[in-house]
């Protein structure tokens, strides 16, 4: 099998590239534009290897795409704007990336007769639900711009399914944690802000609640749909972890040693949702997957991984990443 990743070098894609290229002799392409979130340094396990190939390239440029889905069997998409405070700001690059990009790649998996496309959603396009459980049936209520270019690039997908019998499919995870996450989210935000002493921004009251998935568990779920997932159908990918936003600042300053006066209230975001959590039954009865990680041993996992790679986040926070990944990676990417 040769695979297509788009998105490879972000937080969730390079470690699905490192679990995949682990555990299977396939050939992996990584497409990805190395915009500020997308960092080569997440592939450096597998840079040198003979299976994997880097490429340069964004997923709205139809010749980009075209040439690195060359001789591919599958495709798993990961490439997307997340940021949801981003997506408030911003919209526009959220629509363009998010749909036209998805789209891009849809009319490209056409051509070269792909024979499995799974599309990597989020939990966000459920909106928020004040009690239970969002199935895959469940009514799409995206309440950020973030949320709603993800729910629109999932009926694009299926569509082309209906349409076209392009071999879709679908999944929606909810948060996910571990190592290489870029530090504008929550976990790698509050430890590496801890681990500078520095205030821990908490928006509201801190009770807002989301379900928590390590990212190699994530990666598992994809794997799992990429061999065994129905085409035209949804999978969710949950974590069974509920937890307010309060309680994981907590756990953090005790399992560092920081002080709670390192905690701060901030101005709330816009349309905050309250809670998110969705079931996923269907994924553990059909495919027979299951997440292997406890939340506190992800969390302990990703701890551990934040203070013994200060550079890696250090550079990006420091706003020296560029200077960095020019050192480290330009004649490895120009060589590629």
């Amino acid at each position: 099998m040769k695979l297509l990743v788009t998105g490879g070098a972000g937080f969730i894609g390079s470690n699905f590239v490192r679990y995949f290229m682990g555990r299977h002799e396939s050939a992996v392409v990584t497409l990805d534009a190395l915009t500020y979130a997308g960092n080569l340094a997440n592939l450096e396990p597998v840079l040198k290897n003979h299976r994997h190939t880097f490429v340069k390239g964004d997923i709205c440029d139809p010749a980009a795409v075209d040439a690195a889905m060359a001789g591919a069997d599958a495709v798993i998409h990961f490439a997307a704007e997340s940021h949801v405070d981003r997506s408030i700001e911003n919209a526009g690059v959220f629509l363009q990336t998010n749909v036209l990009g998805t789209g891009v790649l849809l009319e490209a998996a056409r051509r070269h007769n792909i024979k499995k496309f799974v599309h990597v959603s989020t939990d966000e396009v459920y909106g928020s639900i004040a009690e239970g459980y969002s199935g895959e049936s469940s009514h799409l209520h995206p309440n950020s711009p973030y949320a709603a270019s993800k729910a629109s690039s999932d009926l694009l997908a299926l569509s082309y399914h209906a349409t076209f019998g392009l071999p879709v499919v679908v999944t929606r995870c909810s948060n996910n944690f571990g190592p290489y996450q870029f530090p504008e989210k929550l976990i790698p935000l509050f430890i590496t802000n801890a681990l500078e002493d520095k205030p821990l921004p908490i928006y509201g009251d801190g009770l807002y609640v989301r379900d928590w998935i390590y990212v190699d568990d994530h990666c598992a779920a994809v794997e799992k749909v990429l061999f065994a997932g129905r085409e035209g159908e949804v999978y969710n990918i949950g974590g069974t972890k509920d937890r307010t936003n309060l309680s994981i600042t907590d756990l953090i300053l005790q399992k560092l040693g920081k002080p709670q006066s390192l905690k701060k209230n901030v101005q709330d975001r816009l349309g905050h949702d309250r809670r998110y959590a969705i079931d996923s039954a269907k994924i553990e009865s059909e495919l027979g997957w299951r997440p292997a990680f406890t939340f506190d041993e992800a969390m302990e996992k990703t701890i551990g991984w934040y203070l013994e790679n200060r550079e890696w986040w250090g550079a990006i926070k420091s706003g020296e990443y560029r200077a960095y990944y020019e050192k480290h990676y330009a004649r490895r990417l120009a060589e590629s």
